[in-house]
């Protein structure tokens, strides 16, 4: 949520040679975790993740049970934990280890008492997963440490030797919280769970809706007081959906998944004359027979003359200008419930081992710190200066600097706000801007979740910027066919929600119909083309943009959106769809496992999509809890199909039950999910039995997860404002021309940025026979996901996160901006 600069003088200095974990040893260390405020979905992912890396190292893990009160309290409430006892917590919501909210902490006394539990048991590295209260707490506690000591060494408590070997105290933090309030990360654990819940009571919600003449609001929980409020207005023809989140962040983020019409937020109060606005639009798609509006409210919002906009006000306001009848529910803490998210999964495994690494280098001088995700990147941040930031925003807020708060809260933030902007209020045609440029818009490859919103996306921002737009269906055979038409505004009302591809969309490349494709930009007049789609997409753009030469028709600036499950596009960390194919695996192996509960021990093997890419099956395990998981890009042979047999035989000799295990459907033509199943059936036999699984197209299917919603929107967004510059740029002696190799670019997220990229030069990245790139961020997650499953590796650390200051303001940058 802010920019970060390398902080030097507290961090351990890195090598440009590979550092590895096996260097770093927890001997003799010990390792308290303790989960403290509000629980989120996630959270025992991140306590699985600090335990089994801790036992890894060699450290001592101890549980701290019901957050700073059990570490007062002490006892039984602070219990060493083992491998086996995080085993199947991984699928759990909330906190298995309990959270509480602890007055006594608050108080000298009470710090004082923890410190002398903690000094009993040697644990001087403290895991602290809470939101930005538990961990400005765990900051004081550190701050006080010597003296607490010392208090203790005189009051004859403990000894001087205790004093000596306890003396210093880290502190590490991860920020819990469904809010996304906390400066410093773009997601804190938790929140992409929530919405999650709250998308889908929507949906769901949505479809009853439209069954009956009446306005429906549900309730959902917030921030600082208890609910928040959704309200479905339907009658005959559209829906109003009214929906109110006390969490901005979940208030704007909901706005862009849903596909909202209003949000109305306290950083962005609307103009004199909203009201007679806002019923007259709702007034307008009621007389057009639009199906659905939706209109978001968060808590505390305003308008101009600082007169509060709550969900009742609008409710009356809606209800005596239009007459809807109202029906309630109540959703309540539903949304902190539920099974977490493959995200939430991923991304509290990534930061529970970051905490690790973190607390095994922290010095005398190092600052406490918060692991915080930046992009795809982990990062650390000296947890004070979070703190202040999120302090900052406040204060902003509650003086009315609407403009920096905004800017305080960071770019992510910012990069939402403006995407709903250009999104939501459609402007007369009288309003919008004049380009005369014709922009064509297709899907190309397999379905992916997500299409429909980037789609959505691209029209509207299209529209708004002034130009005229054109879908295309079914990729670029339908391109050469034709099979072109002008969509406008109203057209794509309702899309983001929207599973496959609406379009229509074919894997054929473009080479074999040049001349026509050639001949149906001329006769359409496009100036630019927008491609979402998967290796086919980036493929067919570079035939596009290498037959130039021969057809000038071809010489418009031209973007790639990626959007494939598998993963596998040069030039982007993520594509569009690939999270709601992780969600889809991650609840089927959560099924499977649990279709076993009672029987005797069983050894799963599941088979994922991706064609050679091994992303699918390595995320989806390391969300699902794989034992193994095998890919193309890892080759692997008997020798070791039998150690991962004997492996699993010895971890079923324990209390763990069930084993699961992961193949890519291309990551060996000789060691098929058949031979797999047969040589763990023979192997393991007498020990477990086992079951598999083939998921196929599942995964490809769908509604779109909230990630895939929101990610779609804006990096089609973006997509489309590079378009407007560019045909700026190119317009000369009254045509667009652009034939130079920036004028043919991938959108993609690289670490922390969203990047436009010349495919020509993402050609070397390529590995074209296998339809992968050469290099792939995510295989270095594999040795983390061979870690939490009990086996020795080598494990590269050099890349982990870096202790960096936080600063106020990102510099823009027109190339690239922070990502989700």
């Amino acid at each position: 949520m802010a920019h970060h600069t390398k902080l030097d003088s507290a961090a351990p200095k890195r090598q440009d040679t590979k550092k590895f974990f096996e260097n770093l040893s927890g001997a003799g260390k010990s390792i308290a975790v303790l989960t403290s405020g509000g629980d989120a979905q996630g959270m025992n992912a991140a306590v699985r993740a600090v335990v089994r890396m801790g036992i890894y190292v060699g450290a001592k893990v101890y549980f701290i049970h019901e957050g700073y009160q059990g570490m007062v309290d002490g006892g039984d409430n602070i219990e060493e934990a083992s491998w086996e006892s995080v085993s199947s917590m991984l699928q759990v919501g909330g906190t298995v280890i309990g959270s509480a909210r602890c007055k006594e902490f608050r108080t000298h006394e009470g710090r004082l008492k923890a410190a002398h539990n903690l000094v009993e048991r040697g644990i001087t590295n403290l895991c602290v997963i809470g939101g930005d209260g538990s961990l400005t707490g765990a900051n004081l506690f550190r701050e006080e440490w010597s003296s607490l000591l010392d208090e203790l060494l005189q009051k004859g408590l403990i000894s001087k030797e205790a004093v000596r070997s306890n003396s210093e105290l880290h502190i590490v933090g991860m920020v819990g919280s469904i809010d996304n309030d906390f400066c410093g990360t773009d997601m804190t654990i938790g929140t992409d769970s929530a919405l999650h819940r709250i998308i889908e009571v929507v949906d769901a919600i949505m479809t009853t809706a439209q069954s009956h003449q009446r306005t429906f609001v549900l309730e959902v929980m917030g921030r600082n007081k208890n609910t928040s409020i959704i309200h479905i207005y339907y009658c005959r023809h559209p829906v109003y959906l009214l929906l109110k989140c006390v969490c901005r962040y979940l208030a704007m983020v909901s706005a862009l998944a849903c596909g909202a019409d209003w949000v109305f937020i306290p950083e962005m109060p609307p103009e004199d004359g909203w009201e007679d606005n806002m019923c007259q639009k709702l007034s307008e798609n009621r007389a057009d027979k639009k199906r659905l509006n939706i209109i978001i409210v968060a808590e505390g919002a305003i308008d101009h003359h600082n007169k509060p906009i709550t969900p009742d006000y609008i409710k009356e306001l809606v209800v005596r200008c239009l007459g809807f009848d109202t029906r309630v529910t109540i959703l309540g803490h539903v949304q902190r419930g539920g099974t977490p998210s493959a995200f939430d999964r991923i991304l509290a495994s990534r930061m529970g081992v970051e905490a690790v690494l973190a607390l095994l280098e922290a010095s005398a001088s190092t600052p406490a710190c918060v692991v915080s995700l930046v992009g795809n990147q982990a990062v650390r941040l000296p947890l004070m200066e979070c703190v202040q930031m999120t302090q900052e925003v406040q204060k902003a807020m509650d003086e009315k600097r609407f403009e920096e708060a905004v800017r305080l809260r960071g770019r992510s933030f910012e990069n939402n706000l403006s995407t709903y902007r250009l999104l939501s209020y459609r402007k007369a045609d009288s309003e919008l801007p004049h380009s005369s440029f014709n922009v064509a818009v297709l899907n190309v490859g397999a379905p992916a979740a997500g299409m429909n919103a980037a789609v959505r996306s691209a029209v509207r921002v299209g529209i708004t910027e002034g130009h005229k737009m054109f879908a295309v269906s079914d990729g670029f055979e339908g391109f050469s066919k034709g099979q072109i038409k002008e969509i406008k505004w109203g057209d794509v009302g309702g899309w983001t929600g929207q599973g496959g591809s609406l379009l229509g969309t074919k894997r054929t490349l473009p080479g074999k119909h040049l001349d026509k494709i050639a001949e149906q930009m001329k006769i359409h007049n496009i100036n630019a083309l927008l491609v979402i789609g998967g290796f086919e997409a980036y493929v067919g753009l570079l035939e596009l943009s290498a037959a130039r030469e021969k057809y000038e028709e071809l010489c418009v600036p031209m973007v790639m959106v990626p959007a494939t499950v598998s993963n596998n596009i040069p030039g982007s960390d993520l594509s569009i769809g690939s999270d709601t194919a992780l969600n889809a695996i991650t609840d089927t192996c959560d099924r499977i496992k649990q279709s076993a509960s009672g029987t005797k021990r069983r050894v799963f093997i599941i088979e994922t999509m991706g064609g050679y890419c091994g992303y699918l099956a390595t995320v989806g395990g390391l969300a699902a809890g794989a034992d193994a998981v095998y890919i193309y890009e890892e080759p692997f042979d008997i020798r070791d199909l039998q150690a991962n047999v004997e492996h699993l035989t010895e971890k079923m000799k324990t209390s763990i039950q069930r084993g699961l295990v992961l193949r890519n459907e291309n990551s060996n033509e000789n060691f098929t999910t058949d031979f797999i199943y047969q040589l763990y059936s023979e192997e393991g036999r007498g020990v477990f039995d086992c079951r598999k699984n083939i998921l196929g197209h599942m995964q490809q299917g769908g509604a779109p997860s909230p990630f895939d919603r929101n990610f779609g929107t804006k990096i089609s967004a973006k997509a489309m404002q590079w378009i407007t510059r560019t045909l700026k740029e190119s317009f000369k002696g009254g045509r667009v021309f652009a034939n130079s190799e920036d004028t043919a670019c991938l959108l993609g997220m690289r670490r922390r940025a969203l990047v436009f990229q010349p495919v020509a030069e993402l050609r070397d990245e390529t590995d074209f026979v296998h339809r992968i790139p050469k290099e792939q961020w995510w295989l270095k997650l594999r040795p983390l996901m061979k870690i939490l499953a009990k086996y020795k590796t080598s494990y590269d650390v050099s890349d982990s996160g870096q202790l960096e200051h936080v600063t106020r303001f990102q510099p823009k940058d027109s190339n690239s901006s922070s990502a989700i």
